[in-house]
């Protein structure tokens, strides 16, 4: 039977490498950094990375029951992924397989003091993962479906995206609410000459929820602006880019923002009737909404999987049927909590000490809209525009 408050989340997983760089003076480094030089680096932190286990382990320590699908090799680096996944729950690792020929995903973060993080990564895996991997029995009693990093997996973007929208296809046929997430291509990678205003065309209309960063989106579908005015993020930017998701078949378009917060954009009761078990219950309270959340502040010590950690916040909130406004809120919250640690899910926090830190008065970053119809929701900071009569 199904259970609508119950996740599962599917698609990349990696072992990420964290060396611990904090020693460096910012901007020493680039200096460093240099053919022949040895880099005296500090004690390096493993964690799982990748959606599978950010937004799953996320959504699990906010209490919602997920069930996690991905695949793993046969090796040392995959069973260091199981261990440290199972060590959250036992049952967590049930839906992750193990073997074949590849290689585990394993991604090396290079955290820099002063500057902006960096990667080296191996597909492994990955790249062969497909939707007969996705156990169906799982989905059909899910609220939530939730597949993460596409462009981060071969056998997604080739021949057009045909195996993603398949995914999609079968997880849609079984009513559950389906959610999507991305990761930025490099774009002298297949991946970056990959179509994906093709691929998001064909693969959207199955797809309820939509949340790519800023970056993915306009690198997606706005390459010029991508390249040109990627410090210039606007309302009206992000309600051109929304308005474009929803006329694709997306019913609530959710855009990271990094530190700029998150943005919310809604279809209309109509269409969110067709979102399926995970969809809210008032679904007039939902429809045309188009918010802007800002962070909260907090002393940041790493940013990996912030936005898979946003991601389960909203997903929680919305399985836990809260209002739009509240489900920002909470999103923003569980990622600011998130980037209190190095890797990806130790510095979340249960959904009741969440919501009491929340409520305790959290300073949020200060965000100022000058376009018209944008108003501040007093208590929750949250702004909101109007729809047009």
């Amino acid at each position: 039977m199904a259970d609508k408050f119950r996740a599962v989340v599917a698609g990349h997983i990696c072992l990420d490498m964290i060396p611990n760089l904090e020693h460096l003076k910012p901007g020493q480094f680039s200096e460093l950094f240099k053919p022949g030089r040895l880099i005296v680096a500090g004690a390096v932190t493993f964690a799982p990375g990748g959606p599978v286990p950010n937004t799953g382990i996320a959504m699990h320590r906010l209490g919602v029951p997920v069930d996690l699908i991905a695949r793993v090799g046969a090796d040392p680096f995959g069973q260091i992924v199981c261990d440290i996944i199972a060590a959250q729950g036992p049952r967590l690792v049930e839906g992750i397989t193990a073997g074949g020929s590849s290689a585990t995903s394993y991604t090396v973060i290079i955290c820099p003091p002063g500057m902006d993080r960096f990667f080296l990564h191996c597909p492994g895996t990955n790249d062969t993962f497909c939707a007969d991997d996705i156990d169906s029995r799982l989905v059909e009693q899910a609220g939530i479906f939730h597949f993460g990093y596409p462009p981060l997996m071969r056998s997604m973007y080739i021949e057009g995206g045909a195996e993603l929208v398949e995914v999609y296809r079968r997880a849609k046929a079984t009513g559950v609410t389906t959610s999507l997430d991305m990761s930025l291509p490099d774009p002298s990678s297949p991946s970056g000459q990959a179509n994906w205003a093709a691929i998001l065309e064909h693969v959207l209309p199955y797809v309820d929820i939509f949340a790519p960063s800023i970056e993915e989106l306009l690198f997606m579908l706005r390459r010029k602006t991508y390249e040109e005015l990627l410090d210039q993020v606007t309302p009206e930017l992000l309600s051109d880019l929304s308005s474009e998701l929803l006329r694709l078949g997306v019913k609530m378009a959710v855009i990271k923002l990094g530190e700029r917060g998150l943005y919310l954009r809604t279809a209309g009761v109509e269409q969110l009737a067709q979102m399926g078990r995970g969809a809210p219950s008032d679904l007039a309270a939902w429809a045309d909404q188009e918010l802007w959340a800002p962070c909260f502040q907090v002393e940041v010590v790493g940013t990996t999987g912030a936005g898979d950690a946003t991601i389960a916040g909203f997903l929680s909130g919305l399985l836990r049927d809260l209002p739009p406004l509240q489900a920002m809120v909470a999103a923003v919250g569980v990622g600011a909590c998130d980037v209190e640690a190095a890797d990806s899910t130790s510095g979340i926090r249960t959904w009741e000490e969440t919501l009491k830190r929340i409520a305790s008065g959290w300073p949020q970053h200060p965000l100022a809209l000058s376009a018209p119809g944008w108003t501040r929701h007093e208590s929750s900071g949250v702004w909101r525009h109007a729809p047009s009569p």
